[in-house]
């Protein structure tokens, strides 16, 4: 069975739910080694110093950005550890929108929230109070090292979290050369667009995933078990052990922290200083840390090393 990637509290106004964050996607890609082709030996990636083509050592090897072409700033372990996010096992809503606010672009990565034991009161209340007003919960959350922006939702009995892009990591449309303008300008007749809505219609249908599979690795893993099969290979596959149970939760007086949230009006739109730092992220990071940089000459270095 699954282990959860952390277990912590989803929390929205003065609400605290027991919850542990379970992975929503299965990978299923194929990885391959490189091998020798004359003996079949394993080839090692080394870590060579491009000047000398010596070998590097781990331990002398450190972070680097090349904030111009040649030109590198050293990053610290302390840099990178002042910047890290404090480690806490929490989602916490800070907001919530209508659904169909939300671009598609911006989801990245599925996550379950599944509820910690004698906590499925809250999850529900949740989870139900969110499909009714057709609204998702904006949330940070911390996973691993990394702070990241998320999106609560329900779906089936479930509360899924979806990791979302920043504004920056989307690529604008208007970056790129699209056509524009009437429909007339591109000769396109009103029997064109007939035909074409009547060949859609045709093959209207509705979603379902199971209708797709990747056929190109359902035939290479058929080629791969066969030659396993031939050379009489076997592979084996621990189970892992189960998570350890959430840890008792305390029976929580719901209309009371609900009554309390709205009294702090505790449920209001995002404030205008995250709108201006969306805005202030626009800045592309590599001119920004070039001007930083060309601000403070001592932080430049002409090492050549770099980061692992």
């Amino acid at each position: 069975m699954a282990r959860p990637i952390w277990s912590g509290t989803l929390s929205f106004g003065l609400l605290n739910v027991p919850v542990s964050l379970m992975s929503g996607e299965r990978k299923v890609d194929l990885h391959f080694r490189m091998l020798d082709s004359r003996d079949n030996s394993p080839i090692r990636f080394e870590r060579v110093n491009a000047d000398t083509g010596e070998e590097v050592p781990w331990k002398e090897i450190v972070k680097a950005f090349e904030y111009d072409k040649g030109s590198y700033v050293v990053l610290e372990e302390e840099d990178i550890r002042s910047a890290a996010p404090e480690s806490h096992e929490t989602v916490e809503v800070e907001t919530f929108v209508d659904a169909t606010e939300i671009d598609p672009r911006y989801f990245e990565k599925p996550y379950i929230l599944v509820p910690g034991k004698k906590a499925e009161k809250g999850y529900v209340l949740l989870r139900e109070t969110l499909r009714d007003t057709g609204k998702v919960g904006i949330a940070k959350v911390v996973i691993r090292t990394r702070e990241y922006l998320s999106a609560v939702l329900p779906q089936g009995d479930a509360l899924v979290l979806l990791l979302l892009r920043y504004r920056q990591e989307l690529v604008d449309p208007d970056d790129y050369k699209l056509p524009s303008g009437a429909v007339g300008d591109y000769r396109i007749s009103a029997k064109e667009r007939e035909m074409a809505r009547q060949l859609i219609g045709s093959m209207a249908g509705r979603w379902n995933p199971d209708d797709y599979q990747d056929d190109f690795r359902i035939k290479l893993e058929a080629i791969l078990k066969n030659r396993i099969k031939r050379k009489a290979g076997t592979t084996q596959v621990d189970d892992e052990s189960a998570p350890p149970e959430d840890a008792t939760t305390n029976v929580v007086d719901f209309m009371s922290l609900l009554q309390k949230s709205l009294d702090a009006k505790q449920r209001t739109p995002a404030r205008k200083s995250a709108a201006k730092k969306v805005r202030a992220e626009k800045v592309p990071a590599k001119k920004a840390s070039a001007k930083k940089a060309a601000g403070k000459p001592s932080k430049k270095t002409t090492s050549r090393r770099k980061a692992g």
